[in-house]
């Protein structure tokens, strides 16, 4: 039915660290050579925690996509884009939340989590209340069927499982909804259309559950079929009315945690962090005073490579002979602090080469990035516009 199709996006809040290419930058670059993405910059969801200080938003959404191409996005194999350039985000955030109840996103995890943690920042309004409403309508909009997360974020793909599925149960009954999907039946051919009504009784009548998901794949695999038909033979398969929105599935991936300068996450506002870009003079100065375990006060004190935040890093770039290297020198004292930092230094700036230099041509031309955006809201927003059309007429808001 759609094609597989990966939707993930940042909030514009600052220059990126190496946090973010090992947690989400590096997987969105082997993603697109598989799946057709669309990346964008969540502007709005910077206002759900600073309304009143949106300077941040311009100034930084720019360096941002310059660290996203550095990285290896290919504009030619994915789609970026600026959130609020796309104005149907907008509009489907506003109809969902017409359907989505105020319980079910007073229980997401993050809402209390959030209000306690930021007690610098005004959140008592409906845009941070309402913002996973948003966030299903940046996933929904595109019908996108693949969202890149780790597992502490599974949930919120879930709310936006429900907030789909409740809106395909109020509005996916369309007039003559059934004479449609058995003339779309029809559509797929003598054979196929046999073998769906086959599995279709299947699992009406006897609630097979391989019936439902070979008629799901049939289905999928199925190329010269109308999107509108496609989602009434969903629809019509397990019994409900037309898929106008599907429903997301979480693609886990793997997030390695980066720990700081500090030992904590890595984070702009703790002020621990290496820049993507960094200058590796700057690298060498941070990883040269960066914390080690605290028991190693003398050059001769035997340390525990567990309780250094350094040997987080060591996790992500050192191989597993220089691995072992920093364990027996650690703890047999055989080793100081700098020569254990060695390593790190030289790969982080080895790793931040290319990047580098990748960059250059857009710091050197930055139109070439506007243009790059320009093109990827273009394309986004015919995405976008083709959902909305089907929305809307969906609930009856179609006037033409």
């Amino acid at each position: 039915m759609f094609t597989d199709r990966v939707l993930s996006g940042m909030r514009p809040t600052g220059r990126l660290h190496i946090g973010h290419y090992h947690g989400a930058l590096k997987n969105w670059v082997k993603l697109q050579e598989e799946y057709e993405c669309l990346y964008f910059a969540a502007d709005w969801h910077v206002l759900t925690t600073h309304h009143d200080d949106t300077g941040v938003i311009s100034e930084t959404v720019w360096e941002m996509f310059i660290d996203w191409l550095a990285a290896g996005i290919n504009p030619a194999r994915a789609t970026i884009f600026i959130q609020s350039r796309v104005p149907e985000h907008a509009e489907l955030t506003l109809l969902l939340g017409m359907v989505t109840p105020v319980g079910w996103l007073e229980r997401v995890p993050t809402y209390k989590d959030q209000q306690q943690k930021l007690v610098d920042r005004d959140l008592s309004n409906y845009g941070f209340l309402g913002y996973p409403v948003m966030q299903g309508a940046d996933i929904l909009i595109y019908r996108a069927n693949m969202v890149p997360v780790g597992e502490d974020q599974v949930s919120h793909i879930e709310l936006v499982r429900e907030i789909a599925r409740r809106f395909n149960h109020v509005y996916g009954r369309e007039p003559g909804f059934e004479e449609k999907a058995k003339a779309a039946i029809k559509k797929l051919g003598a054979r196929k259309a046999r073998r769906y009504t086959e599995l279709r009784t299947a699992y009406q009548e006897r609630g097979d559950a391989a019936a439902l998901e070979a008629a799901k794949e049939l289905l999928a695999e199925t190329q010269n079929l109308a999107i509108a038909d496609s989602e009434r033979l969903f629809g019509y398969l397990e019994g409900t009315g037309r898929q106008v929105l599907p429903e997301p599935a979480p693609l886990l991936t793997e997030t390695p945690k980066v720990p700081g300068l500090d030992g904590q996450k890595m984070s702009k506002s703790l002020g621990n962090t290496i820049l993507m870009r960094e200058e590796p003079v700057d690298v060498t100065k941070k990883i040269r005073t960066m914390q080690t375990d605290p028991a190693r006060v003398r050059r001769s004190d035997k340390g525990d490579p567990n309780r250094c935040p350094v040997w987080g890093l060591h996790q992500i770039y050192s191989d597993t002979a220089t691995r072992e290297w920093v364990v027996k020198g650690c703890t047999t004292a055989g080793i100081g602090c700098l020569e254990c930092k060695q390593p790190l230094i030289d790969a982080i700036i080895r790793e931040q080469e290319p990047i580098r230099e990748r960059a250059q041509r857009y710091l050197d031309d930055p139109q070439l990035v506007r243009n790059i955006v320009a093109d990827g809201c273009e394309r986004a927003r015919k995405l976008a516009e083709e959902t909305m059309r089907d929305v809307r007429a969906s609930m009856g808001l179609d006037y033409t």
